[in-house]
């Protein structure tokens, strides 16, 4: 096989898998592009085409009304995105209840998945962190027009208060700092200095940098309650 480059170039090949799997298969049956019937196990329905698409994915479960075994099939993808489209896609057939096939250029078929139903699988580390960073935003700052700077992160925000009080206050203690924004993190904050705000002056002593005031110009507000 020389290549993908229409539809019908994929039926041989998948025609062949399924046969060798004790079904017999039929095109264009009915709205299927590819039907395949073994005994008295439940008809498998392919759908065909030369990339995905959201078409495509409407098709496939428009066909679960037939059988519960639909798959989608396309070309193996190439380039340096084929490993994030195949477990992209992979990940959303499972979703969605569909079976992936993708086709080699040199004919080969690859079952991504088969169909069944999807079971999520909690991430509990990765949920706890989201309802951390809920918890450790002020208020709404991402809304609206919010995000013409870029995204306003917990982190952000408290680095804010901290440059926020030393910009009132001159350079301060630590602990005065924390004490007086609440900022638990303060001493991690200011020593890691992530975006050039902070000067230490003197041993535990942090100032404002130009950068830090240029910082509260330009991220004005952003850090305290506003919703």
């Amino acid at each position: 096989m020389a290549g993908v480059e229409r539809e019908r170039d994929l039926y041989a090949p998948l025609k062949a898998h399924l046969e060798a799997l004790g079904y017999a298969v039929k095109g264009e049956v009915g709205p299927a592009d590819l039907v395949a019937v073994r005994d008295d196990a439940p008809p498998v329905v392919v759908e065909l085409k030369r990339t995905l698409s959201l078409k495509l994915y409407h098709q496939a479960l428009a066909r679960l009304s037939l059988t519960d075994h639909v798959y989608i099939a396309v070309p193996a993808p190439k380039g340096r995105q084929a490993r994030r489209i195949l477990t992209d896609n992979t990940r959303m057939c499972r979703r969605l209840g569909l079976g992936f096939i993708t086709v080699r250029p040199d004919g080969r078929v690859e079952v991504r998945c088969d169909p069944g139903p999807y079971v999520p699988r909690r991430n509990r580390k990765v949920a706890e962190k989201l309802l951390s960073d809920f918890a450790r935003l002020r208020g709404d700052p991402n809304d609206g027009g919010a995000t013409r700077h870029g995204l306003v992160t917990g982190y952000r925000q408290d680095a804010l208060a901290c440059a926020a009080h030393l910009s009132d206050t001159g350079p301060d203690k630590v602990g005065s700092i924390r004490s007086a924004t609440g900022v638990s993190a303060a001493q991690r904050i200011l020593a890691d200095n992530h975006y050039g705000w902070f000067e230490r002056t003197a041993r535990g002593v942090y100032g404002l940098t130009e950068a830090g005031r240029a910082g509260l110009v330009h991220w004005a507000g952003s850090w305290e309650e506003n919703g």
